[in-house]
């Protein structure tokens, strides 16, 4: 490959600082950012998530090719009324201290979740569960709650009303138990490896801070016999040229990610190149809570202007789709809602009827990105567009991932890029995102009509009507609103010699375990 040539003069300088020893581990994977967080109660990104979902494993979980499979437990049955769900826990069900995984760890884990003093960004997705959203605003006791662990190994779970991606909940990491014991004995600390018990594939051997984690074997994991690596680290490179000179040179043998754009060309030829659509979106938040966002005719302009095409075609370059909607394309069944298009000249028009003709007097306001090589250049092109277009000048403020998603939190910016991928095959995924006071909205915005669709759809007992319902929420969050300015529908990329790895598998979810992961023969030093 060409490009490795050109590459390999600067690595001197880029591995400067970085672990020289010889690596013993099975697999070395780059991860892309530092985790946030590995409790599940917190943590948000998809690199979290990653990790988590060997550490932790649910009631149900995920295969190499996105499809649920049986996790802890075993099986379950549904109520004729699709409403209870009952659990049967595998008695082989292990934490990796050897004790038993019982019906209250979920219950505990679960309760947890629900607190509002936890304020759990995942929360909401509990609220289909009867009593869970009432509790977690303090207006009933937890035994009110439709959660029960009748014994041991049996789970009991009582929805609202029958939700049809239920068993999906059960597979996300925020559905995982965690040892309750640990986390009253040790508070924020219980996460350190020397002290976390996990019930997964893997357990955490160490966390050097923006160096590696490193996960080993679970022993007592019910399925171990069927886990081929016995030790993996993952490195949290997020510059993506970094990232592909640790590959190059045989450093890592997995990137879980997209690589720098000037190498997308060459790399697309390669066989080492593996890409395929998923649900994932790349779009704008806008700060709707303070001026100038609050208009909605601003927000409208703003993303009226946006040339999705030239995104895709200059600047991604890997085969993504331009989005004017928010729900990515593969849903069976549901048809999204029609966003606004590119039309400049209406939009100058719009941004004169909020009181700001040509640009004149627009505040200065920022655009908050967090670091890698795609979003400066995302940044730039947005930044020359809304200045052509609109006469506004905006202010580009760059931060590394946790210090974006704090501002975030504390809606102290103007507008920021952000990436959402589905935790499972239906728009609700997506859409609740944005109700009120949701802990992933990071909007300020809020209406009722919106809540008020997404509430109806789940006690829509006709799948046609709830379609139709979410549809209409999707129509305010991309036509009449617009909190957000979809930019384009992602896709999965990944780096790895199939000749040597086998289980990773192109699927919707972006699903990747790492417990399915083998060898088929030794590593190469270099390709």
């Amino acid at each position: 490959m060409p490009i490795f040539f050109i590459i390999f003069l600067g690595l001197s300088f880029l591995f400067s600082g970085c672990p020289s020893e010889e690596r013993k581990a099975d697999l070395v994977f780059i991860n892309g950012v530092e985790p946030e967080s590995l409790d599940p109660a917190v943590a948000t990104a998809q690199a979290d998530g990653r990790l988590l979902s060997e550490l932790f494993e649910g009631l149900l979980r995920f295969n190499a090719q996105g499809q649920l499979v049986p996790g802890v437990a075993s099986s379950w049955s549904i109520s004729p009324d699709g409403r209870t769900y009952t659990f049967y826990l595998r008695p082989q069900a292990r934490w990796s201290d050897g004790k038993v995984v019982r019906a209250t760890d979920f219950l505990q884990s679960w309760r947890r979740i629900l607190l509002p003093t936890e304020a759990a960004p995942y929360v909401n997705q509990f609220f289909v569960i009867d009593g869970a959203e009432d509790f977690s605003l303090g207006k009933i006791d937890f035994s009110h709650v439709g959660i029960k662990a009748i014994n041991d190994q049996t789970f009991e779970v009582t929805l609202r009303n029958p939700t049809p991606y239920f068993l999906y909940l059960c597979a996300l990491w925020t559905f995982a138990p965690v040892r309750n014991d640990l986390i009253e004995r040790y508070g924020d600390e219980w996460m350190e490896p020397k002290k976390m018990i996990s019930n997964g594939p893997y357990q955490l051997e160490s966390w050097k801070l923006n160096d590696k984690i490193t996960l080993k074997k679970n022993p007592f994991y019910w399925n171990a016999a069927h886990v081929a690596l016995e030790k993996i680290d993952a490195l949290p490179i997020s510059n993506p040229l970094v990232a592909y000179n640790f590959y190059a040179i045989g450093k890592a043998d997995l990137i879980l990610g997209r690589p720098a754009a000037f190498l997308l060309d060459a790399l697309k030829k390669s066989s080492d190149f593996h890409a395929a659509p998923y649900l994932g979106v790349f779009f704008i938040r806008f700060n709707c809570s303070r001026a100038p966002f609050d208009n909605p005719h601003v927000r409208q302009a703003f993303s009226m202007v946006i040339d999705r095409h030239l995104l895709v075609n200059k600047v991604t370059r890997a085969g993504e789709l331009p989005a004017e909607n928010f729900i990515p394309p593969g849903i069976l069944g549901y048809q999204s809602a029609q966003g606004l298009p590119y039309d400049p000249q209406r939009a100058r028009a719009l941004l004169a009827m909020a009181g700001y003709p040509d640009g004149k007097n627009f505040p200065l306001t920022n655009y908050l990105y967090s670091e890698s090589a795609m979003n400066e250049e995302i940044a730039l092109e947005l930044q020359a567009m809304w200045r052509k277009e609109l006469g506004v000048s905006i202010l580009l403020e760059r931060r590394d991932w946790k210090a974006s998603l704090n501002l975030m939190n504390q809606l102290d910016y103007g507008m920021a890029i952000s990436n959402w991928v589905g935790d499972y095959d239906d728009p609700n995924t997506f859409l609740e995102l944005f109700v009120t006071g949701g802990g992933n909205n990071r909007t300020g915005w809020s209406s009722q009509a919106y809540d008020r669709d997404l509430r109806e759809a789940t006690l829509a007992l006709r799948m046609p009507r709830r379609l139709a319902l979410l549809h209409d929420a999707e129509n305010l969050l991309v036509q009449k609103e617009l909190p957000i300015a979809p930019l384009f529908f992602n896709v999965s990329i990944a780096l790895y010699r199939s000749d040597e790895l086998g289980g990773i598998e192109p699927n919707l979810l972006d699903r990747h375990p790492l417990s399915e992961i083998y060898r088929k023969k030794k590593r190469s030093a270099f390709p």
